[in-house]
């Protein structure tokens, strides 16, 4: 398991739908960029307005050139993040031992 990041947005009321538009092309656009090996778009079961990203790249600096690309900074600085209330973005890296 490489570095992974989870990141939960909630919408304003009624911008879920939108918010999941936005990203569609953000998956495979970062699927393509050295050091992602996942890129999920998750919508939560439980609130009309939570939307969780999976995300898992090969180090920390492969996150950090993630977040300087064109898709990143057009689509979810640009147009996602107007669009939320809140933006929580929890960074993990893996625990000795505990990768299979």
């Amino acid at each position: 398991m490489g570095f992974v990041v989870v990141a939960r947005y909630v919408t304003k009321p009624g911008e879920r739908a939108r918010v999941l538009e936005l990203l569609e092309p953000m998956v495979p656009a970062s699927l393509a960029e050295p050091g992602c090996r996942r890129y999920d778009v998750h919508a939560a079961t439980d609130s009309d307005d939570v939307v969780v990203l999976v995300e898992e790249y090969d180090t920390e600096d492969d996150f950090a050139r993630h977040c300087e690309t064109e898709h990143f900074t057009r689509i979810v600085v640009g147009e996602v993040i107007p669009l939320l209330v809140e933006r929580q973005v929890t960074r993990c890296a893996p625990v000795a031992g505990s990768e299979a």
